[in-house]
């Protein structure tokens, strides 16, 4: 016999995957975005979504909202697998009431963000909302400010994503820059406190949309976001991509995979990487992928602050995270938004036990009253700070130029690292020769015939006792120099022997970050 209760179920059932309803779903089609639905099918293992709260509807009243009911109430939330691991995931539903955040789907998302950070699992939010609903008041507000707790308190406990696939507008964006990372579809994504019109009531200024807020601005430009995506299907391959590495909490080790690559290769193109003159450059990139498992390596935030370049690589199967100085953009030197980026990329994996690899070729800060008046000090000693904090195995490999406070910052043994290795072509000093011959022979090079040539004698002398990696090693600042072809296999064996590694902090409730 029928369960009389089974059509009332099947009628919420239809209402909640209907969302709302057929023209808004094609119009989202139209647009080229995928639905909430479709967004979590991609990006989960198949068959592996598990919703909850499906039949959650608002309790406001006022202004028709009475009228417009709709199971699920514009956020579709559950958990899942990818690549066989548990994760959570929040999808906002533009198809229902333009994807605003109410009280009633706010504490969906709450009630997700707090099952994961208790079983220990990633939260991916996929965002695409008109923002707080406003028939609802401030009842809609504290709903963010709920999240927004939620954020704060997972930080440092489970990854958090924030994929970007639409509108994201006013308090709709502080969730997202708390998370971990954040992607952005070109062209459909658009982040900003105050829109275009706002903007240009208050300054008068008049900016598009795409301009202010648009996945390239903020990948490029504000640094906001961690990724730039084609397009939906592309944002949430992305997102699968950097869970692989990527451990679940952070009690847990990152995920080891399986590689056919040799422990003790030899990469004899790194032997000639360098170029011989030190005002050359060389795309770093090709020294991080010489060393890598199958030479991949996963780039974060690669349009931002390109003198810096971060990201992800395995070494014998083990995720690494690397931070490397990049010759190819501004020689290399530190600025204030490669601090920032740098800094906030080292703290992520210090707190998801994610052993740091840094490839030095830095010849200072860059100068200029722009970057003093900006507070390059205190952004540069955010990047200082922390490389001084994390605890996790740091390994530092200096290619060519390790000057002045820019050598203490990029993970020095000063600061508590566990192997610096140098290449025979490393120049280590408090500056270059150049530079250096200016200030300590001045006036001798002034008092002589031809000071240019004086200047040039001086400069090749302090550089064959100063610019070399060798004073450095008598010291035991560095501690090897080695043929850059061997870097892969002493990285390996370095990484084996720092796997139990402890090292504490003094205790105390947190440090003060140079904000």
């Amino acid at each position: 016999m029928p369960n009389q209760h089974e059509p009332e179920l099947e009628r919420r059932e239809r209402g909640a995957q209907g969302g709302g309803g057929e023209a808004r779903r094609q119009r989202q089609h139209q647009q080229g975005k995928l639905l909430a639905r479709e967004r979590i099918e991609l990006l989960l293992d198949r068959g592996s979504f598990e919703e909850f709260d499906q039949l959650v509807e608002h309790r406001a009243q006022a202004f028709g909202l009475d009228e417009q009911r709709i199971p699920g109430d514009g956020v579709v939330a559950g958990y899942g697998r990818i690549d066989g691991r548990t994760v959570f995931v929040f999808a906002q539903d533009f198809t229902v009431l333009g994807g605003t955040l109410s009280e009633a789907n706010a504490a969906k998302i709450c009630k997700l963000m707090d099952q994961a950070v208790q079983v220990g699992a990633p939260v991916v939010g996929l965002n695409d909302s008109g923002g707080a609903r406003i028939q609802e008041g401030v009842a809609s507000l504290g709903g963010y400010a709920d999240i927004f707790l939620r954020n704060t308190l997972a930080s440092g406990v489970v990854p958090q994503i924030s994929a970007i696939l639409g509108p994201c507008a006013g308090g709709a964006v502080y969730s997202p820059a708390i998370t971990d990372f954040v992607l952005m579809v070109n062209h459909t994504a658009h982040m900003f406190v105050t829109g275009p019109e706002v903007i240009k009531q208050v300054t008068h200024e008049e900016v598009s949309k795409e301009d202010l807020g648009g996945a390239r601005t903020h990948n490029q430009t504000s640094g906001v976001a961690h990724f730039l995506a084609d397009d939906d299907a592309h944002c949430l391959a992305l997102i699968r991509e950097l869970l692989s590495f990527l451990p679940s909490n952070n009690l847990d080790d990152p995920p080891l995979r399986a590689t056919s690559d040799a422990a003790d290769r030899a990469e004899a193109g790194l032997d000639t990487l360098v170029p011989e003159a030190s005002d050359q450059a060389y795309d770093i990139r090709d020294a991080i992928r010489g060393v890598a498992d199958e030479g991949y390596f996963f780039e974060v935030q690669e349009l931002f602050a390109p003198n810096l370049v971060i990201g992800f690589c395995r070494l014998n199967g083990r995720s690494v995270a690397v931070v490397a100085n990049q010759p190819l953009h501004l020689a290399g030197v530190l600025d204030i938004n490669a601090s920032v980026k740098g800094a906030r990329f080292v703290r992520f994996c210090d707190a998801f036990n994610l052993p740091l690899l840094t490839f030095e070729d830095v010849p200072g800060f860059l100068p200029g009253t722009q970057q003093e008046w900006g507070g390059i000090i205190r952004h540069g000693a955010k990047l200082l700070y922390a490389f001084a904090e994390a605890t996790v195995p740091k390994l530092t490999v200096i290619t060519r130029k390790a000057y002045g406070g820019a050598y203490c910052v990029m993970a020095s043994k000063h600061l508590r690292t566990d192997l610096n290795l140098a290449w025979p072509t490393a120049e280590l000093a408090v500056m270059g020769a150049e530079a250096a011959v200016k200030v300590v022979y001045r006036r001798e090079i002034e008092a002589a015939e031809d000071p240019a040539a004086m200047q040039k004698q001086r400069a090749e002398e302090f550089r064959r006792q100063f610019a070399s990696p060798f004073p450095a090693a008598e010291l035991g600042y560095v501690d090897a120099v080695i043929r850059p072809r061997e870097t892969r296999a002493r990285l390996i064996r370095a990484l084996e022997m720092l796997q139990g590694k402890r090292q504490a902090m003094p205790k105390k409730k947190h440090g003060n970050i140079p904000l």
